[in-house]
């Protein structure tokens, strides 16, 4: 029973390290865009193999991201108690687990169509090539951006297999949003990125520019999203939604404005969390009536 408690420790150590919890910042919109799809709520076996494909691109998506940061996060005092630097979770372990959850994302796929499984490779490349961008672009927000915006629109197509312009404003605010508050989570290691050589926004222009610049990022999601909400015909609930994700946004710059780093749980996550659900569920509820 000894290799059953080490494997169980294993699978919780490595569950921290994919920091799992952050699945609330794509999955709601990865159901959004379902929803918005089937106009309603959507058939339980696309539902199913969506949230399957969804889960299982994270957690290798974190994989990767992990295995090539490595040796920065080593040398980096906030993130050198990750699991892998830390030596809590081996590299072969790592590299299993993101082999095993890319082999079950493309499964996911196939069952969701042939043109799900031809487009898969996509966001697969760019979540390998995401964690490299960082060596030679301060856009590398922008790649991280891609990638979760993949998440209403690929959700579109397992629906009905084709493009539309609802997904695509929805996508593109999904974008906006990601690179904005990746810019203010980059604001950790402003210091460590330019003594190492690392680009980011805020590394880049400092940190003022990188507020202004995530603000008007997410300003313009919102639009967006409103656009996005017009072209599928929902109403005020939806608008209504929208203004307390505007709200959150909102909360999140005062609390890094006037508190600095010390807030950086609560104005990264709980607002990100607070905005990506709240979208979602005010959809859902709009398309209910």
């Amino acid at each position: 029973m000894v290799w059953m408690k080490n494997i169980a420790r294993k699978f919780a150590v490595f569950l921290e390290m994919i920091k799992w919890e952050h699945s609330v910042f794509a999955l709601p919109f990865a159901y959004l865009g379902l929803f918005l799809a089937e106009h309603g709520r959507p058939r339980l076996s696309v539902f199913l193999w969506v949230t399957a494909a969804m889960v299982s691109f994270r957690t290798m998506a974190m994989a990767a991201n992990r295995l090539v940061d490595a040796r920065i996060d080593a040398e980096n005092p906030r993130t050198r108690g990750r699991a892998i630097p830390a030596g809590l979770l081996g590299r072969p372990f790592a590299v299993f687990a993101a082999v095993l959850s890319g082999a079950f994302f493309f499964g996911s796929a196939a069952v969701l169509g042939p043109l799900c499984l031809a487009l898969s490779p996509f966001p697969v490349l760019l979540a390998w090539f995401y964690p490299w961008a960082k060596r030679f672009t301060w856009l590398s927000h922008f790649i991280l951006g891609m990638i979760l915006a993949i998440a209403p629109y690929g959700a579109w197509i397992a629906s009905c297999g084709r493009f539309s312009w609802v997904p695509a404003f929805l996508s593109a605010g999904v974008m906006a949003w990601a690179a904005g508050f990746d810019m203010i989570y980059a604001l950790q290691d402003v210091g460590f990125d330019r003594q190492h050589g690392l680009f980011s926004f805020p590394a880049r222009f400092g940190v003022t520019p990188a507020l202004k610049a995530a603000l008007v990022l997410q300003g313009f999601c919102l639009a967006a999203w409103f656009a996005a909400g017009q072209l599928a015909g929902l109403g005020w609930i939806y608008s209504g939604g929208l203004i307390a994700a505007a709200v959150f946004i909102v909360r999140q710059h005062w609390l890094i404005r006037s508190c600095g780093l010390a807030k950086m749980d609560e104005a990264f996550f709980t607002m990100n969390a607070a905005v990506s659900v709240g979208v979602f569920l005010a959809a859902a509820v709009d398309l209910s009536f």
